[in-house]
Parts: structure tokens; C-alpha cells; sequence
């Protein structure tokens, strides 16, 4: 496994965040933006606690969703579109 150049994130401080039945509407009050977030980026977003890195995200989720490898890119990918929004760290 590659060491993540992400470090181990965290989702950021005062985020509104709302279950809906397919995943979240997360409000950004320092922005004023609003993201819908699909099953799979909800539980990566409840994941980044600053414990885990994006090899163990990516174990954790084949265990959730039981999938027959981990998702390395996948995660990857939305970690990465999730920094970009400014809902991690």
C-alpha cells in the first residue's frame, strides 16, 4: 500500500451536515454552499476523523459496502473532490 499524500483528514469545522435517505445535504455557512453528497461520499466523509488515512478509508469501506477489493481510487478520487470543496482537511 502507497502512503496517501492526504494524511489523515478531517472533516471541516462548522459544517451543517443533514441524513437524507441517500446520503447527506451538507451546508457550508463560510461559503454559503450547499453539497448533496451520495451514500458512498457520506460515509467517507463521516470517516475522515483525522485517524484514519486513505488506505484504511478504503478498507473500511470493502468491510461497509462488501466489496472484494478496497477502493483505493475510488476513494482517492472523492477525498480529493471532497478537499477541493473545503469539506475536509
Amino acid at each position: 500500500m502507497t502512503r496517501s499524500p492526504l494524511g489523515r483528514p478531517s472533516c471541516a469545522a462548522g459544517l451543517e451536515i443533514n441524513p437524507v435517505s441517500d446520503g447527506y445535504i451538507v451546508y457550508q455557512p463560510d461559503r454559503d454552499r450547499i453539497h448533496y453528497l451520495n451514500a458512498t461520499a457520506a460515509v467517507v466523509l463521516e470517516l475522515c476523523n483525522g485517524r484514519n488515512d486513505a488506505n484504511e478509508l478504503a478498507a473500511l469501506l470493502q468491510l461497509a459496502f462488501d466489496l472484494g477489493k478496497p477502493p483505493h481510487d475510488a476513494v482517492s478520487e472523492c477525498l480529493a473532490t471532497l478537499m477541493r470543496e473545503g469539506l475536509v482537511r
